[in-house]
């Protein structure tokens, strides 16, 4: 067999190809990049409060400040500092997760990337800036509406939602083995 033919055999055998690492960098880089650049294109083309109707009233860009975490959840004056800390425990929390996971586990690698992503891209904010997160997407129906949130808090949920069905998958597994 030559040089060629071993690679393709050896890349058919492969269920994913790159390394946890590669695959880690490149979902909480884009993440990043893209969480970024939103938010900075927010604050330099909107002012404080502003609204623009994207959907009608159903989908707007708002661009406020949160100091709390998710849905405006607040700790008093301390907000900021007790969820730069909490997000750090996180990230250290989902290191250990992103350790433990095998290369083939694309969905938990996908889904850990996902939110440390979004929790470093909301870690920047409240680093930078004593204000709080920018968010700016704001979603509803007149005067029922979501939060307003950012691109961050979308991976960071996103990532949730898969990494708990990805445990909840691997438990189920476990169970029918007798594990």
């Amino acid at each position: 067999m030559d040089a060629v033919s071993a690679r393709e055999a050896g890349s058919a055998v492969r269920p994913w190809t790159g390394s946890k690492a590669a695959w880690f960098v490149m979902v909480v880089g884009s993440v990043l990049a893209v969480d970024v650049v939103t938010k900075l294109a927010i604050q330099q083309s909107l002012h404080l409060y502003e609204q623009v109707p994207i959907i009608g009233d159903y989908i707007r860009l708002t661009y406020i400040y949160n100091p709390g975490a998710a849905f405006g959840i607040q700790l008093g004056p301390h907000s900021r500092l007790v969820f730069m800390v909490l997000s750090v425990v996180a990230l250290v929390l989902l290191g250990g997760m992103y350790w433990n996971t095998p290369i083939h586990d694309r969905v938990r690698l996908t889904a850990i990337s996902l939110v440390c992503g979004g929790a470093v891209g909301n870690l920047v904010d409240r680093i930078r800036s004593p204000h709080g997160v920018v968010d700016f997407l704001d979603v509803g129906v007149g005067d029922v509406r979501w939060p307003v949130f950012n691109i961050a808090d979308i991976a960071v949920t996103t990532g949730a939602i898969f990494l708990a069905l990805s445990l909840w998958r691997e438990e189920r597994q476990d169970e029918r083995a007798g594990i």
